[in-house]
Formats: C-alpha cells, structure tokens, sequence
C-alpha cells in the first residue's frame, strides 16, 4: 500500500520545494488544535518555476493520442483509491467532516477523472466539424474548412474549503483541465493542506508513470494576496479555476482583467439556491417536507454551496404546519463542526446582522468543539423580504431563511428580485402545473439547475448536470464546473481552411485516424 510522508512544501513540476515564506499550520476545527507539519510558503520567483514548467509541459501534454490521454486519468484516479484511507483520515483531522461524507467524496473524486476518460476516449469533446469542398459551387466555390477544439493552455486552480478532494487538488477543476490537454498549477486551500499533499503525491505518480513531463503538475501553498494574485497575472496561465467567496472570486475577476492580455475566470462563488414551495405540495403533508429541507440547510454544517437558504413557504394552516416541524426539527439539533475557525467567524457574524432583520423562527445548541456554531433558521414576510437586500445576502453555513408568501401570482415577481443562483427548486403536485408554468421562465434567466421536488444539496457528476449559473453564482453563466461539459471551459475553436491532408491534426484528418465523432456538412458522423 502507498504511503505518503508529509513534507510540508510545495511539489513544483515533480520536486519538492521548501518555500521561503512564513510557514503555517492546518487547524482541526473539532479541538481548536494546530496539526503538523507546518506548510512553507513559496515566493512569486518560486511560483514562476511552477508556471514556466507547466508551459514548457503544455506542448505535449495537450497532443497526446487519447488512449494515452485517457490512460493517464484513469491512474490519477487509480493513485487516489490507494490512499484512500490515508485521504479520509487526514481531511477529517483537518475539516472536521465525518468520514462517511469524505468517503464518498473520495469516489466521487476518483469517478469523475474515470469518467473524463471515457470522454477523452470518445472525441466528442473535440468538437470537430468539416465543411467539404464545393468546387463547383456557383457563383463562389467553397474551400474544405475543417474546425477542432484545443486546449487553452496551463490552468490555475484554487481548491475550495468546503470540499477538500472533489473541488480541490485533483477535483473537477484539475480534472476537466487535465482531459482538456491543459497543465494545471494548483494553489492548495490553506484549510487542508496535508490532504492536499497527499493527493498532490498521487498526482505526481501518475505523471511520472505515464512518463509526462513534470511540469503537467504542481501544488503550491502561498499566501493568496501574493501568490495567488501573482498565479493569476503569470503570462503563462491562460484559464481559472475558482471556488469560494464572492469576494475572493471577484478579486481573481479584477486581476485577470488587469492583465496586458486578460483570461477567463471560472469562478463559482455565492448562491442561496431558493426553493419555492407551492400550495398542492405542502397540502399533501409538511412531515416529510420539512424533515428534507432540514437535512438538506443542515448537512455538513451548512457549508454547501448548493444549501438551501431561502424557502418560500404559502400563508395558512398547511403553512403554519410546516414552520412548526422545522421549528422543532431546529431546536433539538446541535451544531456540527465547521471547516475552520475563519469560517465559523464568518457565520457568526452573518446571523448577528441577520438577528436584526428578521424574525428567529427557531435555533438550535451549540455543539461540541469551539466552532459548531447552533443552527438558525430566520422568518420574514414577502414584503419585508423583497425590501431588504441584507436578506438576499448568504451566509455560508447552516442557516435558512424562510418566506412567507400570500398567493402563488407574487412568486414570478419575487424570483426576479433574487440574484443569479446555482439552483432553484420547485415543490409541487399536478395542482400547481399552471402556476409553476408561469414561474420556470423566471428561474431559467436566474439559476443553471432547476429541482422538483427534492431539494438542491447534492449534485451528480454526468453529463447533463450544470453547476453553474448566473452571476454572482458564477463568474461566467455559460459553463458548468461539474459534469464533462466542464472540459469546455480550458477548449477554444480552431478552424482550418483548405490545410493539406498532410499538415492536418488527426482529429481533422480525412481519415479520422482517432475515430473521434464529427458533425460533416452539418450530419453527424460516428468512427
């Protein structure tokens, strides 16, 4: 069995480097105590040698033959599973995550770089379409235009906090960077950085392994208003990957904007993921609606970007029924462990100010440990909702809001006052198709994935998922950072016009010698 013995450096292009920045330790939320090793923090002139070898790494790294490619992920993933235990028992030191909820993020980690396999194996994301030519066209013949997708160039991802593996070293970011053809530059979150080694070792494996150039990967731990803004700004990154805050999100925005030659921002950020309950749903009973929207605003503490913060929830005795059982549920649960003690702070501080502008319907005790704060849930009216743009706000954790609404005709209204959000949820019966018809045009102008009946935490990896959405949900409401579809961000089209056969890349090669689908003169063609 692998084993993996934490240095507390940085891995740049396969080495392990000492930083010569002031060093720092990871805190295990549950006691409030400093973990070892402490973590050396790299300089912008060390950051530089990590970008150069991604560069220098890009060449061949982005022409690799598929099977090659996709052999190459699969034991990224293959390297993960063997340390998986190691994995879980590091990341649940450093969050404070039960081990249940890291062992399937574990796989999900490891699944989702399989699957990006199969799509590097099967061309679609190539995107590759021939316009024959027309020689005898008239009045004008038509060249032989031949157009791919290829790789942006080396990436810069940040890892999330609250997700420590599936949006960390080798999560969904790395991985539909690395199935694009792009080296990927990875500033570990500070939260969890032995586990972010340590995947970071699997990682380093796999590339030596499969004999790639180093420089397809580093993981780098540096101070974010240095080093990451410089990672930004490098000339040699040409795309960002981001989770987190809606501030730490925008800052990336505004130095890729600043740069001589700016550079997309996948950043996904602030959502409250508004679920509107209508009345043929909660008419058919609250017991097991509100046991569901409890366990969705409160799992994992809260800290889920898909929680859901808002519930819209109709006036009357079916109403006032709902509220009871969550007012119950709250008040008999505890606070469970947040990701860290900035984290907790921040909650903190979210639910004094909203104390202050709306009602508390319910809260719960504090847990165990210094920072598991006692879970809330908030009321307001409509009216009052509508009015107060501090209760649009998130607060990350385990918070909830819940509006009170007095007719179904106010919610096409009140959703055009939401922000853009990463989910939208419906609750309803047949009753209600008419009034929910009315609603759906709304909610696709403000969120990527629209629920019925179920609630928005958890969110699977396949080909048709969306994880994104409009700002500020996400920097960019095209993409999807979950799902193959997210191999797209780090791809830009390349035509080629009346090329030799001889100087074409296989994907637009007459002879298809990658076997790879192809939309010809607009009709699809399979290998």
């Amino acid at each position: 069995m692998t084993s993996t013995e934490l240095t507390g450096h940085s891995v740049i292009a396969g080495r392990t480097v000492a930083g010569t920045g002031k060093p720092f330790q990871a805190i295990d939320p549950a006691s409030g105590e400093s973990l070892e090793p402490a973590y050396s923090q790299i300089d912008v002139d060390q950051l530089h040698e990590a970008t150069a070898a991604a560069a220098a790494a890009f060449p061949s790294f982005s022409t690799l033959p598929p099977e090659k490619h996709a052999a190459f992920l699969e034991s990224v993933a293959d390297e993960i599973d063997a340390v998986r235990d190691e994995i879980i028992e590091r990341a649940a030191a450093e969050t404070g995550l039960p081990a249940p909820r890291l062992t399937g993020e574990v796989a999900r980690t490891s699944g989702q770089l399989r699957m990006f396999a199969g799509v590097v194996r099967s061309g679609l994301f190539r995107g590759v379409r021939v316009d024959l030519a027309q020689p005898e066209r008239s009045p004008m013949p038509r060249l032989d235009i031949r157009q791919r997708k290829v790789a942006l160039g080396p990436v810069a991802v940040f890892g999330a906090s609250n997700f420590p593996l599936a949006f960390s070293t080798a999560g969904g970011d790395t991985a539909s960077a690395f199935a694009a053809g792009c080296p990927v530059v990875f500033k570990a979150h500070s939260s969890h950085p032995g586990t972010s080694e340590i995947v970071a070792a699997a990682i380093t494996r796999a590339v030596k392994a499969h004999d790639l150039h180093p420089g397809v990967f580093s993981a780098i731990f540096g101070p974010g208003r240095t080093v990451g803004q410089s990672l930004v700004t490098d000339p040699a990154i040409q795309a960002v990957g981001f989770t987190g805050s809606r501030s730490g999100g925008m800052a990336l925005v505004a130095a890729s904007a600043s740069r001589e030659v700016p550079i997309p921002v996948y950043a996904e950020m602030s959502s409250v993921n508004p679920v509107f309950i209508l009345p043929g749903a909660i008419a058919d009973g609250v017991d097991e609606l509100a046991a569901g929207y409890v366990t969705s605003a409160l799992g994992s503490s809260g800290q889920l970007c898909t929680q859901p913060g808002n519930v819209f929830v109709p006036r009357g005795e079916q109403g006032d029924a709902f509220v009871a059982a969550v007012q119950r549920a709250i008040t008999a649960a505890s606070g469970l462990t947040m990701l860290s003690p900035s984290i907790a702070g921040a909650w903190r501080e979210g639910v004094a100010t909203r104390d202050e502008h709306a009602d508390v319907a319910a809260r719960g005790s504090e847990g165990e440990g210094p920072y598991a704060p006692a879970p809330v849930v908030h009321s307001a009216s409509l009216d009052r909702f509508l009015a107060d743009d501090v209760l649009h706000e998130e607060i990350f954790g385990a918070a909830s809001l819940i509006i009170r609404y007095d007719t179904v005709s106010e919610l096409p209204a009140a959703a055009e006052r939401l922000e853009g959000q990463l989910t939208a949820t419906l609750h309803l019966t047949d009753a209600d198709a008419a009034e929910a018809r009315a609603l759906i045009p709304v909610l696709e102008r403000k969120a990527g994935r629209i629920l019925a009946n179920g609630w928005p935490t958890g969110v699977e990896v396949g080909h048709a998922m969306v994880h994104g959405g409009p700002f500020p949900s996400t920097s960019d409401s095209r993409t999807t950072s979950v799902g193959s579809l997210a191999i797209e961000r780090f791809l830009r089209p390349v035509a080629y016009q009346n090329l030799p056969e001889a100087l074409l890349p296989e994907p637009v090669q007459e002879a298809n010698p990658w076997g790879v689908p192809r939309l010809v003169d607009g009709r699809i063609e399979t290998a």
